[in-house]
């Protein structure tokens, strides 16, 4: 399953509809097809897709949309969920996915969450309505037309009086069962802040290799039901620990951070799944990072349509990309909005980095307000 288009309405935090587009949205070149998924035929999809704004510009709040979209079509209830606290107890949010299958058709889910007050002031949620549409992917006429379904009767219509099915479990488990679909979704929102090392079968001695190389062995055992951790620099003696938060003291936070991001992109280049990282450049040196996104980006490499979905405050990452529309602009004005980066800068040849920091783009650059208020708060604070 891949997944081609995410919208969202009735999000409190939120000032309009969420649209996101994982396909292509301007022509693709022949040098841009190196960097890009061919889905089918003419139809591409992008491998990197990042998101842009300032502090508190709502980064993380769009990506907790596509990881509660994305748990939508894995069966998970909504309820369990983690990124289910976006919907904030909304009175009614419609979400749509659209996304292509196993069986060459594209396809449609339309869910609308409605929520109710529980105990503590948390909120439980459940499916109103739902309904999906599909079509052969060999009817689309164009680009224009590939989530445009006017007209089209619903395949499938989520019918309340089927005990079988939870209130907060998608009628898409039906689909996935019967075309053998699935999506597989890696999510690091929970690494943000936290970074320890979980338990971890089989650590590349590659990528220990090209984050620290002064190590020589990293492994976890468990023996007895318990986990023990063996780390051995070159030149010294072996250590063991039996906890994961004690390798602090011995590796910098870019190289825990790192082996946990970098074990997972190996699944998620092998499967064709996604992976979700916020402010990716946390622990990070520019290296480190563009390296990342350059494995997604390598059509040789990625060649099962993995991708990366993540968010940033570092402009200069937006230089990596040729094309405008794998970008998004997220901004907070009176409610949070996501734009399309090829829908604000037409021309592609124009330096992003400079087109975000100088301001022309609006909302991306802290107000020259506030900075004149700051200097002037903290020379008066200093005798």
């Amino acid at each position: 399953m891949k997944i081609l288009r995410i919208t969202a309405q009735g999000l409190p935090l939120f000032k309009e509809e969420l649209d996101i587009c994982f396909y292509t949205q301007q022509r693709v070149s022949e040098d841009d097809k190196d960097s890009l998924y061919r889905m089918k035929d003419n139809y591409y999809l992008h491998s990197a897709c990042a998101f842009i704004g300032i502090n508190a510009s709502g980064k993380t709040s769009v990506l907790k949309v596509i990881n509660l979209a994305l748990s939508i079509v894995k069966n998970e209830p909504i309820n369990h969920v983690e990124a289910k606290s976006i919907l904030g107890g909304t009175k009614k949010a419609t979400i749509r996915i659209y996304f292509y299958d196993e069986r060459k058709c594209v396809c449609c889910l339309e869910t609308v969450i409605v929520a109710k007050k529980a105990k503590a002031g948390d909120y439980n949620y459940s499916i109103l309505t739902e309904k999906m549409w599909e079509k052969p992917i060999a009817s689309v006429k164009s680009k224009k037309y590939l989530t445009d379904f006017t007209g089209i009767e619903p395949a499938a219509v989520r019918n309340n009086d089927e005990a079988f099915l939870p209130d907060d479990v998608s009628l898409i488990i039906a689909h996935n069962k019967k075309t053998n679909d699935k999506v597989e979704v890696f999510s690091l929102l929970s690494y943000t802040n936290v970074n320890v090392l979980p338990f971890i079968d089989d650590i590349p001695l590659e990528v220990i290799a090209f984050l620290d190389p002064t190590i020589e062995k990293l492994c976890f055992e468990e023996t007895d039901g318990k986990t023990f951790i063996h780390l051995k620099f070159k030149g010294e003696d072996e250590i063991i620990l039996n906890n994961a938060v004690d390798l602090e003291q011995y590796l910098s936070s870019g190289t825990i951070k790192g082996i946990i991001t970098f074990s997972i992109v190996k699944e998620v280049l092998q499967f064709g799944g996604y992976l979700l990282v916020d402010e990716i450049e946390n622990h990070f040196n520019k290296e480190i990072v563009t390296t990342l996104v350059r494995f997604f980006m390598d059509s040789r490499l990625n060649r099962n349509g993995g991708t990366l979905i993540f968010t940033t405050h570092y402009p200069e990452l937006l230089d990596e990309y040729d094309r405008n529309d794998g970008i998004y602009i997220v901004r907070n004005r009176n409610g949070i909005t996501a734009d399309n980066l090829s829908y604000i800068l037409k021309r592609n040849d124009i330096k992003k980095s400079d087109a975000y920091q100088s301001g022309f783009l609006e909302g991306t650059t802290p107000a020259y307000e506030a900075y004149i208020r700051l200097k002037k708060s903290l020379a008066a604070s200093i005798h």
